[in-house]
Formats: structure tokens, sequence, C-alpha cells
């Protein structure tokens, strides 16, 4: 049973109540063209099941999504589009720039000259050894409670 979300685009898309641009889609996943595009064929790999961030998305279903996006990427090399690598995109969270709180992934053609960047200013000094190893330690911790 997929579930959905009351105001939720893409659950309106999934249940064809919104008007979307299917590319694909199977029983765990649907892929939509982006309507606001980075570069032409720009699309989004959407669950079908609302599930708001990475950390609830079933781990067949984020399979899925993977491996949906790699069908894609190779489906963009022959297709006519311009295309010489691609980005994926997952935005988990509104400080990571999440603005539909359904999960996706976003698969975005690249190529020389097409004006997308992605760039991070945050970055100044490199940690130690010392600092990489306590956030580890910290990260390790957290994931042996997580079994």
């Amino acid at each position: 049973m997929t579930t959905r979300a009351a105001d939720c685009v893409f659950c309106d898309i999934i249940a064809e109540r919104a008007p979307a641009t299917i590319v694909a889609q199977d029983d765990r996943v649907l892929v939509v063209m982006d309507i606001r595009p980075v570069t032409a064929g720009h699309m989004l790999v959407i669950p079908r099941e609302h599930v708001r961030d990475l950390a609830e998305i079933d781990p067949d279903t984020a399979a899925r999504m993977f491996h949906t996006a790699q069908r894609l990427t190779r489906s963009l090399s022959g297709c006519g589009l311009p295309h010489e690598g691609t980005n994926l995109f997952y935005a988990d969270g509104e400080a990571a720039f999440q603005e539909v709180f359904h999960a996706h992934l976003h698969v975005i053609p690249r190529f020389p000259g097409d004006g997308f960047r992605i760039s991070a200013t945050g970055w100044t000094d490199q940690p130690s050894r010392d600092q990489l190893e306590a956030n580890a330690e910290l990260i390790r911790a957290a994931l042996e409670g997580d079994n």
C-alpha cells in the first residue's frame, strides 16, 4: 500500500491529481522531468511511498532509486540530449536545500559549459587527523546504536 501525504505535490503527481511528464515508473518509483531543470533532461526519481527524508526510505526502495538513476544515466548517453556526465543530487532536510519534503533524487545531465555549478565555501582549513578521527568515532558510535 502506498502512503500519501496531504499537500504533497509529489503524492499528487503519483496519484495523477497533478500534471507531470513521466519518463519511467515501476512499483516502487516514478521518474518525472523536473519542471525547473538545471539542464535539458533533468529528472527526478521519486519513491511512490511518501517518505520525508533519506532516513525513512525503505532500503529496497533506496536501492531501486539508485538503480533507476543508473539506468537513466545510461539512457542519457544515447538519447541525443547533451550529456557527458551526470550529477546525482539528493537534498535531505531544509538545511540541505530540500524544497519538496517527499524524498527524491535528482538526475542531472552534465556537459562542458552547461553553466551549472556546485560550490562549497564553508571549508577554510583542513581538519587535523585527530579531528577526523574524533568525528569518525562519534559517527561509529551512532552507527552501533542503529543496529
